[in-house]
């Protein structure tokens, strides 16, 4: 799977925690709150932004297993300052071959952050398939589904968001991703399997003072665009150097449409 930076998961990951939608923390909270311990499966855990955000809300005892492919990502996820009773093992693993092998064991939550619009539709039924099959809740934060909003608006937006949004459904490793649909697949899929599900937007709103995470956002969009020839390369980097310098003015705000749900089977084992 495509990799992501130690430096671009840190830069997002405030915003990341901001935007989580609280309806289904709650939700999350409230479901296992009568447990005296909770093990909890962290997929594509990167430095562990799911462990920072969510344990505060669970019970005091907690199980974590920390999965990913890039071994130094794990290392700083298992480097988190946590309360005395949170125990955290780091797994490096392929999820693509080796999914399963991440569902062993007695669970009760398996979790993952900014993963479901990078995968495909077939990989995504068959972890749905796996949960099912063992009645395990799922919580899934952060999926982008497309929708965008730019203060001040451009020419431009609407055909470089068109270019984005179809690299965002290429292959990341998985196969050909669902990109901005993924979410929404996903908990019409839990539903057909007879889980419950709460979710909720769960959208980075970045304003005039938030220069850094809006100029490498910009950056991505544009050269994911131009790969997919959503615009001329002149006009992708006119678009861009206008966006930079209102960025740069202090006159630049930005939203990034996300969801989060939280899946739980009719009966748990």
């Amino acid at each position: 799977m495509t990799g992501f930076s130690a430096e671009w998961l840190a830069l997002r990951e405030p915003y990341d925690a901001r935007a989580r939608n609280p309806e289904v923390l709650d939700a999350i909270a409230t479901f296992l709150k009568p447990l005296p311990a909770v093990r909890v499966i962290d997929l594509a855990c990167g430095t562990g932004s799911t462990l920072r955000s969510l344990s505060p809300r669970l019970p005091a005892r907690q199980n974590w297993h920390l999965i990913d492919h890039d071994v130094r990502l794990l290392m700083q996820a298992k480097a988190t300052p946590l309360a005395k009773d949170i125990d955290v093992t780091v797994v490096p693993l392929d999820l693509n071959r080796d999914l399963e092998a991440a569902l062993d064991g007695e669970i009760d939550l398996v979790a993952t952050s900014a993963l479901l619009d990078l995968v495909s539709a077939a990989w995504l039924d068959r972890l749905a398939l796996a949960l099912a099959a063992r009645s395990i809740p799922f919580y899934a934060a952060l999926s982008y589904d497309g929708r965008t909003g730019f203060t001040p608006t451009d020419l431009f937006d609407t055909r470089v968001m068109a270019g984005m949004n179809a690299h965002q459904t290429t292959d990341k490793g998985f196969g050909p991703a669902l990109g901005p649909t993924a979410a929404a697949f996903m908990i019409a899929r839990f539903k057909s399997l007879g889980y419950s599900v709460v979710h909720g937007a769960a959208d980075w709103v970045m304003g005039p003072e938030d220069r850094d995470i809006q100029t490498e956002i910009l950056l991505g969009w544009a050269n994911a665009s131009d790969e997919m020839g959503g615009l001329p390369l002149a006009d992708a980097t006119a678009w861009l150097t206008r966006r930079r310098r209102a960025v740069e003015a202090g006159c630049s705000s930005l939203r990034v449409g996300h969801i989060d749900f939280f899946a739980t089977p009719s009966a748990t084992r």
